[in-house]
């Protein structure tokens, strides 16, 4: 259910945009405000499980997640509806590490290994699933349902959670909280990813729009707050660990266990699976916008092309246990981001405006086949040597690198991708004889407030086949580079997997090789 809300409203924004007023900035916010929210808090839900039982907090997340989901689905306007995703991030960030950690409690030896398996395999298709049945509930019903479906879904996962989930916490928690690691973190990321979201809008050093938050505003001078407010995201993030190790040393608690990175699996592995959230995310974020935008495909169409990237996922599911007893883990993730790369790299290559659906369906299915097979084996190596007691913790840092990546991701190739398309535009469509200067610039300006959205509407200006053409290939060339920026990330991320060790599980004595 969590998954599928990362990337269910994909599909969705161009028929929200047009409902509700949209605009590309909101549309960014849409996705990343979520995983924003899931990725500040989920180290703290992840203690907090600890202490006062993962059971519990599974239930009251579940409970937070279907509240936000009717305020996303009831929304008038885009700023209830970024509200709604704000507290879906909220109630996502309670359920994610509550789930992992009871997993790595209840299950020891090979059957644990089958459960990481299942439990990352399910992340990976339900990420890819969620575009198709976003796209369908769009089409056939309103983007409205596709936030409104998550009510039977929680209802039932509540029914589960009260029949089959056993209680677990740790005995060993330490009494107290970290209220200044907290806000040092959500401080932190918050003006981080504000930064890379808002720099089209107010400037990336010189002061493009005067920024304004209700009575305070940012003084009319040249420099813009964009690079102060990620300069000071990136202190506060320092200061965090300063904090927390400091916190250690004098025996006080603290939210994250410093020492846990001591662990080269877990270290290496968060370092991985951050990078590749980079560029699986982002890549989820662009493609709908070029597919519908740009080859006229419906949001069910959409989300059935997208089809092709689920069925990779889940045929790797179905391969990745036998696969990982004759090449370990690591060779299993390193198969499966290496396979990412080559499917993003190649739909860089295959996309055109006249692209065919064939020339499209093999590399992401490719593409689909190598995240079902990384993120699996992923999450198994970073907990594998992390002692239970401290599950929670672990897995809510491990969700959170993920989450971290996936909302710097989307906000890092959205902002390639709004600036190049309005660049682009630009260029392309002054080339056109007979249209002026300013007709460009409006052109261009549509295309980057709506994320190429507003393609079809410009046949009807003067000029508007020719302008319809060029601002097609503008937008093509803005996703084939976005693509092969999300292929560097990931291929940095099967870097980062050379720095895993060979990992004996002792239960089953097999070595993940």
């Amino acid at each position: 259910m969590i998954i599928v809300d990362a990337t269910i409203v994909n599909v969705a924004i161009p028929s929200i945009i047009k409902e509700i007023g949209l605009t590309a900035t909101q549309s960014e916010w849409l996705n990343s405000i979520y995983s924003l929210v899931f990725a500040a808090l989920l180290i703290t839900a992840g203690r907090a499980g600890d202490r006062w039982g993962r059971r519990r907090l599974f239930a009251l997340g579940t409970v937070i997640f279907v509240a936000a989901s009717l305020v996303a689905a009831t929304s008038p306007n885009g700023g209830v509806l970024i509200l709604g995703r704000f507290l879906q991030g909220l109630g996502g960030a309670l359920i994610l590490p509550a789930t992992l950690s009871t997993v790595n409690a209840l299950f020891i030896g090979k059957e644990r290994a089958i459960a990481f398996a299942v439990w990352g395999s399910t992340i990976g298709g339900m990420a890819a699933v969620g575009p198709l049945l976003g796209g369908w509930l769009t089409t056939d019903f309103s983007w409205r349902w596709a936030f409104l479906i998550n009510l039977p879904i929680g209802l039932l996962v509540l029914t589960g959670i009260l029949l089959f989930i056993p209680e677990t916490s740790d005995p060993n928690y330490e009494r107290g909280g970290d209220l200044g690691g907290v806000a040092l973190t959500v401080i932190g990321l918050s003006a981080i990813v504000f930064s890379l979201i808002e720099g089209v809008n107010y400037g990336w050093w010189r002061q493009t729009s005067r920024f304004e938050l209700g009575p305070l505003a940012w003084p009319r001078s040249s420099i813009s707050i964009i690079p102060l407010l990620m300069a000071f995201g990136v202190v506060c993030l320092v200061a965090f660990i300063l904090y927390e190790g400091r916190r250690r040393r004098a025996h006080q608690p603290v939210l994250v266990e410093l020492s846990l990175f001591r662990i080269k699996s877990f270290a290496a592995g968060n370092v991985a699976v951050s990078v590749v959230s980079l560029g699986e995310f982002g890549l989820l974020f662009v493609l709908p916008l070029f597919l519908q935008s740009v080859l006229g495909y419906s949001a069910l169409g959409t989300g059935a092309i997208l089809l092709a990237l689920a069925s990779g996922t889940f045929v790797a599911g179905g391969m990745t246990p036998q696969l990982a007893q004759r090449v370990g883990a690591r060779g299993v993730a390193r198969l499966g981001l290496g396979l990412e790369v080559l499917g993003v790299l190649l739909l860089a290559l295959m996309l055109s405006p006249t692209a065919s659906l064939w020339a499209l369906v093999p590399w992401l299915f490719t593409y689909g086949l190598g995240v079902g097979m990384a993120t699996a084996q992923l999450t198994g190596v970073i907990l594998t040597e992390v002692p239970v007691a401290v599950s929670g913790q672990a897995s809510g840092i491990q969700s959170t690198s993920r989450q971290v990546g996936s909302a710097i991701g989307v906000a890092i190739l959205g902002m390639i991708y709004v600036t190049d398309i309005g660049s682009r535009t630009l260029a392309t469509v002054s080339a056109i004889p007979g249209v002026s200067g300013e007709e460009a610039a409006r052109t261009a300006t549509a295309i980057r407030a709506s994320g190429g959205t507003a393609l079809s509407g410009l046949r009807h200006v003067p000029h508007g086949d020719a302008i319809v053409t060029a601002a097609s290939r503008a937008i093509t060339s803005s996703a084939q580079l976005v693509f092969a920026v999300a292929g560097c990330f990931i291929l940095v991320g099967l870097v980062a997997t050379f720095l895993l060790p060979r990992i004996r599980d002792a239960q089953n004595d097999v070595e993940g090789r």
